[in-house]
């Protein structure tokens, strides 16, 4: 007798959507491990983390539905979760001095983006100051306006703008820099 073959993750969502509990643990089992680790590179709060990941598959099992079955089931939870990372750091202070703590290591995540499809942009990347990369995180990786990525990093949505700007101007010369050596 042979094992079946583990549901698909539009599977699982179309069984939540029928109160299904053992589909939401199987869709935790499966995905909660590297939100959580996505979500504890964008702010260091180790509580604010758990909430947030609570949080996030409380709003699947409340709306499983809002997945519309375009682009992968990953991509809609990230899309939860950071929403939701935006909202529970909203009203607390100091955030940057949270999210401006350096892991130990790089992400496994940031090796692959920075290193591999960007080639020598990962090393200039590397040479930008950590509030200019905390900037260029936000709104470059993870896709949030100089709005969203302002709330996260506790700054003004202006500044957001001007360090991006700064982080550019920056990038480039490096870049440049590299290109002519």
């Amino acid at each position: 007798m042979s094992t079946p073959e583990p549901r698909s993750d539009g599977e699982l969502l179309r069984a939540v959507a029928d109160r299904d509990r053992g589909a939401l643990r199987e869709l935790y089992d499966r995905h909660a491990s590297w939100l959580r680790a996505r979500l504890a590179r964008r702010c260091s709060d180790r509580e604010v983390v758990e909430e947030v990941l609570q949080d996030t598959f409380l709003a699947v099992w409340r709306d499983p539905k809002g997945y519309r079955g375009t682009g992968d089931v990953p991509a809609w939870l990230w899309g939860i979760g950071i929403r939701r990372l935006l909202s529970a750091v909203r009203p607390r202070r100091p955030l940057p001095l949270r999210l401006l703590v350096a892991p130990p290591a790089p992400s496994a995540e940031d090796v692959v983006l920075l290193g591999v499809e960007h080639g020598d942009l990962a090393a200039a990347v590397d040479g930008l100051s950590p509030e200019l990369r905390a900037v260029v995180r936000a709104c470059v990786l993870d896709g949030l306006t100089s709005r969203e990525a302002g709330r996260l990093l506790g700054l003004p949505a202006g500044t957001v703008r001007t360090r991006m700007s700064r982080a550019r101007t920056q990038l480039h010369e490096a870049l440049t820099r590299e290109a002519w050596t």
